[in-house]
């Protein structure tokens, strides 16, 4: 029997977050080989970190390129935070291929910079093939002018042609550990599953049929690895094995720290471009009512073209001090991927809506996800509605609520998704604005009152 030694290592959702980045380079350096690949499965860019914003996610693709990667697909935080000319621009100076197979064009045409599937022949002869999916925020996409299909109907399509060329196949996936779960369950001939999105830690991977699963949480904590015999006499996977490998304490990339601290000069001077001069402080307090988030709420409410709006005031994480602000600053306490939006909710839905805002469990939540980056939600400020202390009475542009009538309220987008409120979540009617965040949204007010 004769045994070729494939390893993969693998990285997910980063999310900027450049703490052992250093040192995941350093190792990935050290220990490849020529029967070694490195692929990347999204969400390595995140704008809330200065230097991705400032650099609209070209430094991410200078680090991955001094990283080697190999192989690289995109997430959510690349799909659909960043325009569509943003992101036809991002990968221009890509020194790997970026693998993905549903995000199209409106028009069906595929994206010059991604091609859905490729075949590596390593040194040993081992064909390695790889397919490239992301998670499918279908009105997002569309929004931005991408057409984005579903997930299994391209695998069913693909997957047939890869398995007859390849020896070993890969599937990156930046749909979730569910998604990655029901694939293996559904489809025969997938050899590994690196996946992302969801942020599990699977130490050792996961095995679903035949299908090895892996993913190595967020934030660069781990560095995943993927071990593969394959036995060139019979033609078969002999062995596969997955591991996660804590880098944080091992020496870090000379290269990489060089350019990490050329990219915070870049950032530094980017940032500092200026949007306007207030004559006086706006303080920020999350559970009381203040001017600089009640100033937001209002531009929110007026960008959106309608007359009420609300929002929590934990949307901004600092004050903004007397004197030059800059774009740096407006970052600084706006992080957030949240982009506005209209929802329509009935009386009754948007009491309800108000009532749980009014809760400690939601102005006291340390939200994680949903785009949010700050601390915690804070009280809920209105722009048109007026609410006493426990919600008992709700005027609407001075008006008692009507529970049988409709409204249509400016929020942000992290509402419509998940627990935080049912009604915003379940409405049918929502229109979300892109690309602008909610900090474009607070600069261009700014500069509107005090340019």
């Amino acid at each position: 029997m004769t045994i070729e030694r494939v390893t993969i290592f693998h990285t997910n959702d980063i999310h900027s977050c450049f703490d052992n980045w250093s040192q995941i380079v350093a190792h990935l350096k050290a220990e490849r080989d020529e029967q070694t690949l490195y692929l990347e499965l999204g969400d390595h860019a995140d704008r809330s970190n200065p230097l991705t914003e400032a650099m609209v996610g070209r430094g991410n693709v200078e680090l991955l390129n001094e990283a080697q990667a190999d192989f690289v697909t995109i997430g959510n935080n690349e799909g659909v935070t960043f325009s569509k000319d943003q992101l036809e621009a991002l990968y221009d100076q890509a020194t790997f291929p970026v693998l993905l197979a549903n995000v199209l064009h409106a028009d069906g045409r595929r994206p010059t910079w991604a091609k859905p599937s490729f075949v590596h022949t390593l040194k040993n002869g081992i064909k390695v093939g790889m397919i490239g999916l992301t998670a499918p925020f279908v009105h997002f996409y569309e929004l931005l002018g991408w057409q984005v299909v579903s997930p299994t109907d391209t695998l069913a399509e693909i997957l047939p042609v890869l398995r007859e060329e390849a020896d070993i196949v890969v599937l990156m996936s930046h749909l979730g550990l569910r998604k990655d779960e029901l694939i293996a369950n559904e489809f025969e001939g997938i050899d590994v599953i690196l996946g992302a999105h969801t942020h599990h830690v699977l130490p050792t991977g996961m095995y679903i049929n035949d299908t090895l699963i892996a993913q190595a949480g967020k934030n660069g904590a781990f560095l995943g690895k993927i071990e593969i015999e394959f036995d060139r006499n019979n033609n078969l996977l002999y062995r596969k094995e997955a591991t996660l490998l804590d880098v944080s304490n091992q020496p870090t990339d000379e290269a990489t720290d060089l350019l990490l601290a050329d990219m915070k000069e870049k950032t530094s001077a980017i940032l500092h471009e200026r949007v306007a001069v207030l004559p006086k402080c706006l303080p920020v307090q999350w559970q009381e009512k203040n001017e600089a988030g009640q100033l937001l709420c209002d531009a929110l409410t007026e960008w959106c073209g309608k007359d009420i709006g609300m929002m929590n005031a934990g949307v901004l994480i600092d004050s903004l001090e007397k004197g030059t602000i800059t774009k740096g600053d407006i970052h600084r306490i706006c992080p957030h991927p949240i982009n506005p939006c209209v929802v329509n909710l009935t009386g009754e839905e948007l009491e309800e809506t108000i009532k749980r805002a009014l809760t400690r469990e939601l102005t006291h939540l340390e939200l994680k996800g949903f785009g949010f980056r700050g601390k915690i939600l804070g009280k809920m400020l209105f722009t048109g509605i007026e609410v006493d202390y426990y919600g008992e009475s709700i005027r609407v542009l001075g008006q008692p609520l009507e529970k049988g009538q409709l409204y249509s309220l400016a929020t942000l987008d992290m509402y419509t998704f998940g627990y935080l409120f049912p009604a915003i979540a379940e409405s049918k009617n929502k229109h979300y604005f892109m690309p602008e965040f909610l900090r474009d949204v607070l600069a261009w007010k700014l500069k509107q009152i005090w340019t």
